[in-house]
């Protein structure tokens, strides 16, 4: 395991035997974001979901054609065992659910992570019942213009995603990746329904578990990542998400802990990248206005690690404060700028919902 870490991790290959970096077994991702950091991936969040409702394939196709190198879906489980794409497992906020009178009797109150959250639940609704179910926009107040869409797509399926991406593949005359993410896997496992098995199992009916495909997983908790590496033992590169604060549900360790030169070290021996919030790079001040950039992309770097921050977006709201343009929340800011500073720190990548606008931003380094 540890041999096949060190060829998969991110700058492993070159910086230990730079005739590697060309070879046949070095990751697709390693040509677009080698050691040189000449070409920051763009990962389009929930797909382009600054112009669409997350999470639909119209978001995720529209992320493609923008630029995106990647299309993020989010997988959650239904009743039946299905990985679909949502946000979360509840799905009051992302779908009409709460308007169909059939599935009034489904809304109840669940602890999700240890906090109590009262909606509709993927896991109980048949893969059958959710497709009878549309997609709606979850911040209608910031991004008035995509509840033109409402109620126009259905919630996909990860297997549709990756149909998604085998045709966009040929129509873009590149590859387009994928870069799923396990959301709450303790949760689901206990309900008996486990995230890793249906995951690893798409993969590799699609043939994209192996070295050079154009993939990542990635998951906020440590567990679910190391049970990827070591049980799962998957082929493609695994990215440990972080939060500003707090821990991993169930983990003694904190974020903070997992983040130290020690911890990084630790982290990779089993995964190949950082995707961390991004006041993580870049904190902002007390006025919120940018700050100074922390060691993190440096220390991670040294750990052998990339490092994809999360979120760029372009409502005001969003921004720090000296790049917001007028008083309204919803309009749009100097994102190009924000997203410019950030790669400059010398990041590999960005989650963005404006595909676009990453793919212009690196153009600009």
């Amino acid at each position: 395991m540890a041999d096949r870490r060190q060829v998969l991790r991110f700058g492993a290959v070159a910086a230990a035997a730079p005739a590697l970096t060309g070879a046949a077994s070095a990751p697709a991702w390693a040509a677009d974001r080698g050691p040189s950091r000449t070409r920051p991936l763009v990962v389009g969040h929930r797909g382009a979901s600054g112009y669409r409702p997350e999470h639909t394939l119209a978001s995720y196709e529209l992320a493609a054609r923008l630029g995106a190198d990647y299309m993020e879906p989010d997988l959650v489980a239904t009743k039946d065992g299905v990985l679909v794409c949502r946000h979360e497992p509840e799905i009051g906020g992302t779908t009409d659910v709460a308007a169909r009178p059939e599935f009034a009797g489904r809304k109840r109150t669940v602890s999700l992570d240890g906090v109590s959250v009262t909606g509709w639940f993927t896991h109980d609704f048949t893969l059958a019942e959710l497709k009878t179910l549309r997609a709606t926009e979850r911040i209608p107040a910031v991004r008035q213009r995509n509840t033109l869409y409402d109620g126009r797509f259905e919630v996909p399926t990860f297997q549709e995603v990756l149909d998604l991406r085998k045709r966009l593949s040929k129509e873009l005359d590149r590859e387009v990746g994928v870069f799923p993410e396990t959301k709450h896997p303790t949760y689901f496992r206990r309900l008996g329904l486990e995230l890793e098995k249906p995951l690893v199992r798409v993969l590799r009916r699609n043939g994209l578990d192996r070295r050079g495909a154009k993939v990542f997983i990635q998951s906020f908790e440590a567990v679910n990542l190391r049970a990827l590496a070591d049980e799962h033992r998957v082929e493609v590169p695994l990215v440990f998400l972080t939060g500003a604060a707090g821990s991993p549900f169930e983990d003694p360790r904190s974020y903070a802990d997992y983040l130290t030169p020690a911890g990084l070290k630790e982290l990779s021996q089993y995964v190949d990248g950082l995707g961390p919030e991004k006041g993580q790079i870049i904190p902002r001040k007390a006025d919120g206005a940018l700050g100074s950039p922390t060691r993190l992309v440096a220390d991670a770097h040294g750990a052998g690690l990339t490092v994809i921050p999360y979120t760029f977006r372009a409502e005001n709201s969003f921004l720090p404060a000296e790049l917001r343009v007028g008083t309204d929340p919803a309009a749009y800011g100097k994102a190009i700028d924000e997203q410019v500073t950030f790669l400059r720190t010398g990041i590999d990548g960005l989650f963005t919902d404006n595909p676009d606008i990453g793919a212009l931003a690196r153009t600009l380094l």
